[in-house]
């Protein structure tokens, strides 16, 4: 009888993994790729003529790439393995290289948020208030009206979280507080105390006869839920759908993926930050040592931009409001809002060119006098962050950036090591986080401006996803973070030059992941 146990155990466990979802669909993308390789490759063979018309393609889109409007950086990453493999490079980039979504999706989203854009017009008093008290700040709030599409708001504040835990407690009671609607929109949602606590929540609000809806990214959840989940959901009474779901064989747009965390609640209080739905981010499970995170609350008009950045969304795939009227701010609250300070939650997607999620971090590291203070899991920054951060730390600017001591990807941590040496060697100072992860994505800067979203210092936040920030001044939540950050400088282990010396091998390995770092 043990004999069959131990026998069946690891069999067991096998066709466990096996079964998985993640493991289905990584196959099935393994497969689609060899089978378009080696269609290509076969046909190639076949005749001389049609090999030479291959490499010429890949030459055609070499060319095509260089005369692009994009990041060198992203350029140099896809020419190279195009020259290596010029049979099937070419196809290969034209089945993965494009950076948007898939056409149909683009087009929705396109037209979702050209149908509301009416909805977000700046009030032009507040912009004048904010210009008389600083100029430079006032030029910051204008591209991201102008060019992000997302207005600046008084009567608003905002409250900052040093960590996920004590986020997670004000927003299960706010949720429970909800007697309208609740929206939310995450990355990562994964069955433990966390969900399942905030699942009951929501129940009991639908049995109450509020509206809920809830969108989630199917690649961020493909190993975690079901498949279908959202389906389980309808069953409770909560709208629910996948963002962009994964389809084997059918689509290769599999890139641009809903990094977003948003919570909407009754068109007046809403959440975001790092924080995804998952035990680790609020430490009732233990991954990788101490999981520091950062969330936000956000009260007032501000909330505004949140609630059509969700239905904006929401919208494009499944049509379900013919206005926005419901769920203005004050729809449900009817007193007026107070609030100190200036705050203008904001949005980036891979819809345009316009990079807004890393122009908004450039204006501050460019326009900061005294200090910049920054939180990144992921510290994989092309040639326009790394030269701005080297040229305001050699004007005397303070540039601390924390990265993690304990990372959750090692090859990604190896490839953020990489940059340490220059940005050390320009008088930047870098922490890594002794106690364990950092996921905070977060600046502050010279005791009056700040920003607290989803966007990480690399290639996929600022280029592939659909990305949320908070960009504030002269609010409370600037210098809590500002104490937070200050708090953790002083338990992390500060990177010296000579720390930033590998053995052969590593810098090898880590020239060639920066090579590569914008297709990671």
């Amino acid at each position: 009888m043990k004999i069959a146990e131990h026998l069946t155990k690891p069999i067991s466990k096998i066709l466990k993994f096996l079964l998985r979802r993640l493991v289905f669909v990584t196959v099935a993308i393994i497969l689609q790729m060899i089978w378009m390789t080696y269609m290509v490759v076969v046909i190639g063979e076949y005749s001389k003529a049609i090999e030479w018309v291959f490499r010429i393609f890949s030459i055609t889109v070499v060319i095509y790439i260089a005369n692009k409007d994009d990041n060198p950086a992203y350029k140099l990453a896809w020419t190279i393995p195009i020259l290596l493999f010029p049979i099937f490079g070419g196809f290969l980039y034209l089945v993965l290289g494009d950076k948007q979504p898939a056409k149909k999706l683009r087009m929705e989203l396109e037209q979702s948020i050209e149908d509301t854009e009416f909805l977000l017009g700046q009030d032009y008093g507040v912009m004048e208030r904010l210009e008389q008290e600083d100029y430079q700040v006032a030029g910051q709030a204008k591209y991201i009206d102008q060019y992000g599409g997302y207005p600046i708001y008084e009567n608003s504040d905002a409250k900052y979280y040093p960590s996920g835990e004590a986020m997670f407690e004000e927003l299960i009671e706010d949720l429970k507080k909800a007697k309208h609607y609740i929206f939310m929109e995450f990355f990562i949602v994964s069955r433990g105390y966390m969900w399942d606590t905030i699942l009951e929540v929501l129940k009991d609000r639908v049995n109450d006869g509020v509206e809920v809806r809830f969108m989630y990214d199917d690649v961020g959840c493909v190993d975690l839920l079901p498949y279908k989940y959202y389906k389980e959901l309808e069953r409770f009474g909560i709208m629910a759908m996948p963002f962009n779901p994964i389809k084997p064989f059918v689509s290769t747009a599999w890139n641009n993926r809903d990094h977003r965390k948003v919570v909407v609640i009754d068109g007046h209080t809403a959440y975001t930050g790092g924080l995804n739905l998952s035990d680790e981010y609020i430490n009732k499970v233990e991954r990788f040592g101490y999981w520091k995170d950062a969330g936000l609350k956000v009260t007032g008009d501000a909330v505004w931009n949140f609630t059509v950045m969700f239905l904006q969304v929401w919208n494009a795939i499944r049509k379900t409001d013919e206005g926005y009227g419901a769920f203005l701010p004050h729809k449900h609250y009817e007193d007026a809002f107070k609030g100190k300070g200036f705050i203008q939650p904001y949005a980036d997607n891979p819809l345009d060119h316009e990079i807004v999620g890393e122009n908004v971090y450039l204006n501050i590291i460019n326009t900061a006098n005294h200090y910049v203070y920054i939180y990144t899991p992921y510290l994989i920054i092309d040639n326009e962050m790394t030269t701005a951060l080297c040229l305001a730390a050699k004007r005397g600017v303070d540039i601390k950036i924390v990265t993690p001591g304990i990372p959750d990807k090692k090859l990604v941590f190896l490839l953020t090591q990489s940059y340490y040496k220059q940005l050390v060697e320009a008088g930047i100072h870098i922490y890594e986080y002794t106690p364990g992860f950092i996921h905070a994505k977060c600046f502050a800067s010279d005791d009056k401006v700040a920003t607290v979203g989803t966007i990480n210092m690399d290639y996929r936040s600022l280029y592939l996803h659909f990305e949320n920030g908070v960009f504030m001044y002269k609010n409370d939540a600037v210098m809590q973070l500002k104490h937070d950050m200050e708090k953790t400088f002083e338990i992390s282990q500060r990177i010296t030059k000579e720390m930033c010396q590998g053995n052969l091998r590593k810098t090898l390995t880590q020239s060639v992941l920066r090579l590569l770092a914008p297709l990671l």
